[in-house]
């Protein structure tokens, strides 16, 4: 089975209580991330709070060092008692469920680690895989001997009147005909008796029947299909198929979810840096807006540079708390995922690697070897096959063993073998054939179809990830000049050779330039997750994630 508590095949996953610090909950399954990463202390560049604020003195960047996190617990039934907690989302509460204590800063593979532990689609899926497994079993055993007991108790009364009138009459008149007949009329004879009467008088009219009492009966039988043309076997495959389609579209499913957990966690680090640029910004504005004040106090500058100069600030403000709450709303997209009641603080780095990407051959060949798309059509192929199968046996015999015994002190049994053929009616065997050779015909054509998409989705995949690569390495020009330029326009401030117009412009391509690069990495991490999905092989992210050379800051670091 899937799961790590196999003996509740049915629990989807457990869940904080809301009042616990620093919990989320888990579900049974036992898919784990291999990961050397563990919770450990750590000191962090503090710029959010816990409740995802960006400090307002991000340019003077204190070094905070943080009291010794919880670990991520790899719990199993054995080690923790299950009981009911209660979801941090939905307030519903999760029977037969196992408390996970979580940091609130988590790499990625720590937060991949816990997302098998606590979706519920994950959980959800493993649930269906193990009831079409047990189906499967129960299936496994229906050629097995069927032995059955009987016992019976039953208590009877009879109270009943039974009319006799007519039987009376009738004996009396057929008494008397016979008498009649038998006995010729001889003269001089006395008169006969008369018989009909004398018998009727001895036969009431009526005659009550009371009977009382109560039996009791056992038996022993026995029923043995010993030839079913092969009905079990296509049944039990067929349901072996259904669980490999079920495996299929749970692994579809977590592949997925790996996709939406780095979409949403490098979202969260871009919406960071760009809440962290547009704070920068606003510190060297203020510190524009300050020599612009001095200036203009003794003279140097206009009123209109001075206006301008405090126009710039009051936008660069106002651009400050937008990038805020940006940076809040992705943070709580990640906790909403990871499903804990505070923010999940992120702490792997946006990447780019210079390095060449293999060719587009080498992706094209993993997908085709491990997509479970492809998994799923053959396992809708193997389910058309055993219908095949089964509807080939529809005028094959059936024979049976049976035996059948009373328990008592005289027993009588009965034994014998029977064999039973469908002659005519029921489903029509011709249209049941022609119809699993059509599903075996659409699973062919499908499995074509799949790998042409998937083919030409890795490509695409793969000239994305291309594209981001060198559009970042294209941009890193566009940083450095524009960081020159803008030292230059606030010397030229200084000296009185620029104005105040000419800063903010500087400023403004600086922070423009210095955010097209930050988002060409995001670009480059959401493509090359997106193509190791399309792979079928989410999890070989991490292996570019760690052999990249080009690491963009990161507010929160271990």
């Amino acid at each position: 089975m899937k799961f790590t508590l196999s003996a509740l095949p049915t629990a989807m996953m457990t869940v904080a209580l809301m009042s616990g610090p620093i919990v989320t909950y888990a579900s049974t399954g036992s898919d784990n991330i291999e990961s050397s990463d563990d919770m450990t202390p750590v000191t962090v560049t503090k710029i959010v709070d816990a409740d995802g604020q960006i400090n307002n003195q991000t340019a003077q960047t204190a070094q905070t060092a943080m009291a010794p996190s919880h670990t991520l617990a790899e719990t199993h039934a054995e080690h923790s008692a299950l009981n009911t907690l209660i979801d941090p989302i939905t307030h519903k509460a999760v029977d037969n469920s196992y408390p996970l204590e979580v940091s609130s800063f988590l790499s990625l593979e720590q937060a991949q680690k816990l997302l098998v532990q606590v979706s519920p689609k994950i959980a959800a899926n493993q649930a269906a895989i193990a009831a079409s497994e047990y189906q499967t079993e129960a299936l496994r055993t229906i050629d097995n001997p069927l032995v059955f007991a009987r016992v019976s108790a039953s208590a009877y009364h009879l109270d009943e009147d039974i009319d006799l009138s007519s039987l009376r009459n009738g004996i009396v008149n057929g008494v008397n005909n016979t008498v009649d007949n038998a006995v010729p009329p001889i003269a001089d004879l006395p008169d006969l008796p008369n018989f009909g009467e004398l018998v009727g008088e001895r036969i009431p009219d009526s005659y009550n029947i009371k009977r009382s009492g109560s039996t009791t009966g056992a038996g022993l039988g026995v029923v043995w299909p010993i030839y079913t043309a092969g009905r079990t076997d296509a049944l039990t495959g067929a349901s072996d198929a259904r669980t490999q389609e079920a495996v299929a579209d749970s692994i579809l499913d977590k592949n997925e979810l790996y996709n939406t957990l780095i979409e949403r966690y490098f979202k969260a680090q871009l919406a960071i840096i760009a809440a962290y640029l547009r704070e920068d910004a606003y510190d060297t504005l203020q510190q524009t807006d300050h020599m612009a004040e001095r200036l203009f106090e003794e003279g140097f500058i206009s009123r209109v540079d001075r206006l301008e100069a405090q126009s710039a600030l009051a936008d660069a403000k106002s651009e400050s708390v937008n990038a805020n709450n940006d940076a809040r709303l992705a943070m709580i997209a990640l906790q909403r995922l990871l499903r804990t009641d505070y923010r999940i603080k992120p702490t792997t780095p946006l990447f780019v690697s210079s390095r060449p990407l293999p060719d587009v051959s080498y992706f094209q060949d993993l997908a085709l070897n491990n997509h479970p798309g492809l998994q799923k059509v053959a396992a809708k192929r193997a389910q058309a096959q055993q219908l095949h199968a089964l509807s080939d046996t529809g005028y094959k015999p059936t024979v049976l063993l049976y035996g059948y015994g009373q328990l008592e002190k005289d027993p009588s049994w009965v034994a014998g073998i029977s064999a039973s053929w469908k002659l005519w009616g029921g489903l029509d065997k011709t249209a049941s054939l022609a119809s699993s050779n059509a599903q075996i015909r659409q699973a062919d054509l499908s499995e074509i179809e799949v790998s042409d998409n998937l083919l030409l989705l890795v490509e695409k995949n793969w000239h994305d990830v291309n594209n981001a690569q060198s559009r970042y390495q294209a941009l890193q020009s566009n940083v450095d000049l524009a960081a020159e330029v803008l030292r230059l326009r606030r010397l030229g401030l200084q000296e009185g050779v620029n104005t105040t117009v000419d800063v903010v412009q500087a400023q403004t391509q600086s922070l423009k330039a210095r955010t097209e690069q930050a988002q060409a990495a995001n670009d480059y991490v959401q493509s090359l997750a997106a193509l190791m999905q399309s792979c079928g092989t989410p999890l070989a992210f991490n292996a570019y994630l760690n052999a990249a050379d080009i690491q963009l800051p990161t507010l929160y670091t271990e």
